[in-house]
């Protein structure tokens, strides 16, 4: 576990006794957080706090890392070279938001390969949306659209977590995905004005990943184990139902734009309050999908320890040119400091 794995020594650990000292330290820490003051790796936090923190910030790499798959298996088959090289920039920049997020995690005194053996081993989560599969070229439009578009609304809050690190990584990483999502948008778009054919492929993808898009969010709040005390704590801004329905009323008249039809039967908008009305996910599904009951989640998994194993060279050889390196400047070190001594005359 992470907390096993940091030194007892480490400053940016808790004391282990509760005492008044300890009751200060959570005043100072709640003053900073309500004042909007960023909390730096080497500032003291709560225990909770840290673990909270882990445990999203690497939730997130891990989604990262995941969600380049059903992207990934359409770079060979994309209907163009533009369309290729288009995809695989953003593929590319989804194994970078991964790196940005584990080092920011790393801050918090977790190494890197516990998260990694975390992911590979089943005990982390990452976001359920990665466990569909991507049939057809429409679904890299819906993922762009819908999937990035979802992570962008939970996302650009963060930029405002009272974590920096994860604050500041996330700045990029939001800025990438709008991009991501115009791009998906625009695959969705030239789709629906093409032939019937392409424009019912729209449609179908659109139909398969609106419920998975709307879980992003998580559970209702009532039914959240973490929202209430991370809002509280400034990680996160906005509740999942807050932001469940922003992204529908965002969504919806871009669906309307594109001639698609949202699919939800009791889909309203509701002038009284000028929000949409839209139905219930089914949780069941969610639940099913998060027990690692998903269509592809056993597939996910495997290949990304697939992937681990095949890259093991890659590790060994850094590793080892990295020694080197060390070893080289240690040699180097002590070869000046004999020529110094020699050239002061002393033996």
């Amino acid at each position: 576990m992470y907390s096993q794995a940091l030194d007892e020594r480490d400053p940016r650990r808790d004391p282990a006794p509760a005492d008044a000292a300890d009751a200060s330290r959570v005043l100072r820490f709640d003053e900073r957080v309500a004042a909007e003051e960023k909390i730096e790796p080497n500032d003291w936090m709560p225990s909770a706090y840290r673990k909270t923190l882990v445990r999203q910030i690497s939730q997130h790499a891990h989604s990262e890392i995941i969600g380049m798959q059903p992207e990934g298996n359409w770079i060979t088959r994309a209907p163009s070279l533009r369309r290729k090289a288009v995809l695989l920039a953003k593929v590319q920049d989804e194994a970078g938001h991964g790196l940005y997020l584990y080092a920011a995690a790393e801050t918090l005194g977790v190494t890197r390969e516990e998260l990694v053996d975390q992911l590979l081993d089943g005990r982390a989560k990452y976001s359920s949306i990665f466990n569909y599969p991507t049939l057809t070229w429409a679904d890299i439009g819906a993922i762009g659209w819908l999937v990035d578009g979802a992570a962008i609304m939970n996302q650009i809050p963060l930029c405002r977590c009272s974590y920096g690190p994860y604050a500041r990584a996330m700045v990029r990483i939001c800025k990438e995905e709008s991009f991501h999502q115009r791009q998906g948008f625009e695959i969705m778009l030239t789709l629906s004005r093409g032939t019937e054919a392409q424009k019912a492929m729209a449609q179908d993808a659109l139909d398969r990943w609106w419920w998975p898009a709307l879980m992003m969010f998580g559970p209702h709040d009532s039914d959240s184990t973490h929202s209430e005390q991370s809002m509280a704590w400034k990680i996160k801004r906005f509740s999942n139902d807050e932001l469940r329905q922003k992204f529908v009323d965002v969504t919806v008249p871009q669906a309307e734009f594109l001639g698609l039809r949202v699919p939800d039967d009791e889909l309203r908008y509701d002038e009284t309050t000028g929000h949409y009305v839209f139905g219930e996910p089914d949780w069941s599904e969610f639940a099913a999908v998060l027990r690692g009951e998903g269509p592809c989640n056993a597939q996910r998994l495997a290949h990304r320890r697939r992937a681990h194993d095949d890259g093991a060279w890659v590790r060994e050889a850094a590793e080892a040119y990295a020694a080197k390196r060390a070893a080289t400047t240690v040699d180097h070190g002590q070869t000046h400091g004999t020529r110094q001594r020699v050239a002061q005359g002393s033996p």
